[in-house]
């Protein structure tokens, strides 16, 4: 009976100490920092579209890309049911940027200021002259040689290496400073005007 007695304060004050030892140790989840998530989003579509995103990567314009990536091409279309190659540039301006580009590429261009393809920054745009000598097609550029565009085959990224995309590359783009000065103010005439109250 002792023996029976003894096991028994043995198991119970083992089982007491167990329990205070987890008590202890709080139950709570481990937390992923903001920039640890910020990390593995960049990790993510470095490898889906083929760019090295850096630390001040925008994220943004990445995801915005991602989201569009497989909507069908229609010529003068501006929905994921298809758009054509201004109106997704548009698009992106106006999401990403917070900026109202014009809707043709003809008209983008006349927006930017000329930069070298060896020159191009991630959100610069990429203008093409594709079998015509007007510029037909444009793109935002990505990095390493990477842009966004919708094309023929779809919304997409490609490689201005490739054979096809380096033969009928005609320039890179910036937007101008003034363009951004003139069209946040409309946005921010904008802006005024929706905030006033309606008799």
């Amino acid at each position: 009976m002792k023996k029976v007695l003894i096991v028994t304060l043995l198991f119970v004050s083992v089982l007491t100490t167990v329990q205070a030892q987890i008590k202890a140790v709080p139950n709570t989840p481990t937390e992923k920092p903001a920039d640890e998530d910020k990390s593995l989003i960049k990790d993510y579509f470095s490898q889906i579209m083929g760019v090295a995103l850096s630390t001040t990567s925008n994220v943004k314009l990445f995801q915005f890309v991602y989201d569009w990536v497989g909507t069908p091409y229609r010529f003068g279309g501006n929905s994921h049911k298809g758009i054509d190659c201004s109106a997704f540039t548009k698009e992106l301006y106006s999401k990403v940027f917070n900026l109202d580009i014009r809707r043709n590429s003809r008209d983008i261009f006349s927006m930017v200021s000329p930069v070298k393809k060896d020159e191009l920054k991630e959100g610069d745009l990429v203008f093409f002259k594709i079998h015509t000598t007007r510029i037909s097609h444009v793109g935002i550029y990505l990095g390493n040689n990477k842009f966004a565009h919708a094309s023929a085959s779809g919304v997409k990224v490609s490689s201005l290496d490739d054979e096809y995309y380096a033969h009928y590359f005609y320039r890179g783009g910036r937007v101008l400073d003034s363009f951004k000065k003139e069209l946040e103010k409309e946005s921010a005439a904008d802006d005024k005007l929706e905030e006033v109250p309606m008799k």
